[in-house]
C-alpha cells in the first residue's frame, strides 16, 4: 500500500509521542504508537520508562476491542523478542490490528525484521520505513549501542565570543545565563552517564546531578528520578571524600589507572562509590574502553563535561559525536583558558567541524557541531 500525507501526520504525531519518553526510558529506546481506525485516532501510548509496558501495548490497553481492523503507526519496529515484557508483534497480532507502518526497523542486528516478519506472515499488512531520520534522531545513543557497541558521546562545552572557557585562574562561574545552564540540566537528564576528569571536580566542586526545579520541563520531577550515572577519571585517585559529587547517594564510577599505588585508597568509600580498573598511557586513561565498558553496562548516551585537556582528548580520539557549545555574549581575554587543549600550529592541521545547528538560549547562542569526516 503506497505511503499517503496522512499516514506521514499519523506517524509524526507518534514520533512527538515517543519524544516524551525523552528523559525517562533507558536504557530502551524512545518509542509512540498511535492506533487509528477510519482516519481516526482511537489510542496512543509510549515508552514511558524501562520495565513498563511498550509503547504498542500502553496504545492496545487504551483502545481495547476496539483495535480489531485498526492501523498501528509505530516508531520503531515492533519487538519480536521476550524482555520484562511480552513480544509487541504478538500483541498486535492477538488484537487484530491488520496493518502497521513503521518509522524504522530494530537497529540490534539479532532480532532487526523479525517483528515486521511475524507481522507479514500473520497476514498484517507492513509499510515503512516512514520518517526514518527523524526516528533515528531521537535514538541516537540506542542505534549505536545495538549497531556498534558504543555510545552516542556528546561533549558540552561553554565559552566566551573569543572561544575562552575560564579564567586563567580557573574561575568560570558562570560563563553562560541561567536558560544555558537549565539546558545543560535537559542535557544531562537524557543521558546514562556523566564523564568529568579529576581536575574539573577538583576546581568546581560539582555535583553534576539532575535537579528537577532546574528543568523546565513538564515531567521534570520524573526526568530527576533517575540519576545519570557520574564517571570520574581519576587515575591516581585524588578525589576528596567529602567532595559535593559524592554526598548524593546516586552512582559514581571512579575510574583509576589499577596502580599497586591506589590499592590503599580503595577502601571505606560510600555504597554508592564503585571503583574501575582500565590501562592509562601518559597519565590519561583509554577512553575508548571507558566507553565500551558504559555501553556494556547499557548506557546509550554520554555526556562529557570535562575541561579544555579532557575535551581535547576525546576529540582528538574520533570518539565524539556531537559537540554543543554555548557563547556567551563576553570576553574573556587572551589570558584565560581555551575551549580545547589543542596545540595546533598550521592551517593544514586544524580539525573541522559541521555546523548542524545554531540557535538563541535566552542572552546565550547554543551551537551544535560534529566532527566533518569528509575532509
Amino acid at each position: 500500500m503506497p505511503i499517503t500525507s496522512t499516514d506521514i501526520d499519523f506517524m509524526a504525531q507518534a514520533l512527538r509521542l515517543a519524544e516524551r519518553g525523552l528523559y525517562t526510558t533507558m536504557p530502551n529506546p524512545r518509542v509512540g504508537c498511535v492506533l487509528v481506525k477510519g482516519e481516526q485516532v482511537i489510542a496512543e501510548g509510549w515508552h514511558v520508562r524501562a520495565g513498563e509496558g511498550h509503547a504498542e501495548v500502553n496504545a492496545l490497553a487504551v483502545a481495547g476491542d476496539n483495535a480489531q481492523g485498526a492501523t498501528a503507526y509505530v516508531t520503531l519496529e515492533p519487538c519480536s523478542h521476550v524482555g520484562k515484557t511480552g513480544p509487541c508483534s504478538d500483541a498486535l497480532i492477538a488484537a487484530g490490528v491488520v496493518r502497521v507502518v513503521f518509522a524504522m526497523e530494530d537497529p540490534n542486528p539479532l532480532v532487526s525484521g523479525q517483528g515486521l516478519d511475524k507481522l507479514r506472515a500473520a497476514g498484517i499488512q507492513v509499510d515503512g520505513p516512514l520518517l526514518e531520520d527523524d526516528a533515528r534522531a531521537l535514538n541516537v545513543g540506542f542505534i549505536k549501542r545495538m549497531e556498534r557497541k558504543l555510545p552516542f558521546v556528546r561533549c558540552k562545552l561553554a565559552m566566551s565570543v573569543d572561544g575562552r572557557t575560564a579564567m586563567a585562574n580557573g574561575e568560570s562561574k558562570w560563563v553562560t545565563g541561567r536558560l544555558a545552564r537549565q539546558d545543560v540540566q535537559r542535557l544531562r537528564a537524557r543521558s546514562c552517564a556523566v564523564i568529568t576528569g579529576i581536575d574539573t571536580v577538583l576546581f568546581d566542586n560539582a555535583s553534576l546531578t539532575v535537579r528537577a526545579n532546574e528543568l523546565d520541563i513538564d515531567n521534570a520531577a520524573a526526568a530527576a528520578e533517575k540519576q545519570p550515572l557520574r564517571v570520574v577519571l581519576d587515575s591516581k585517585l585524588r578525589l576528596p571524600r567529602d567532595a559535593d559529587i559524592l554526598k548524593q547517594a546516586t552512582p559514581v564510577l571512579i575510574v583509576h589507572n589499577g596502580s599497586s599505588e591506589n590499592t590503599d585508597k580503595l577502601h571505606n568509600w560510600p555504597e554508592h562509590v564503585e571503583f574501575l580498573a582500565l590501562p592509562a598511557s601518559n597519565g590519561q586513561i583509554h577512553l575508548s574502553k571507558l566507553l565500551t565498558e558504559l555501553a556494556k553496562r547499557q548506557c546509550n548516551e554520554v555526556l562529557v563535561e570535562a575541561g579544555a585537556t579532557l575535551a581535547a582528548s576525546f576529540l582528538r580520539g574520533g570518539l565524539l559525536d556531537e559537540v554543543i557549545i554555548y557563547m556567551a555574549p563576553k570576553l574573556l581575554g587572551s589570558n584565560a583558558r581555551p575551549l580545547f587543549e589543542l596545540p595546533l600550529n598550521t592551517m593544514s592541521s586544524a580539525l573541522p567541524l559541521k555546523i548542524r545547528d545554531i540557535r538563541a538560549v535566552g542572552k546565550d547562542w547554543r551551537m551544535t557541531v560534529v566532527p566533518d569526516m569528509e575532509h
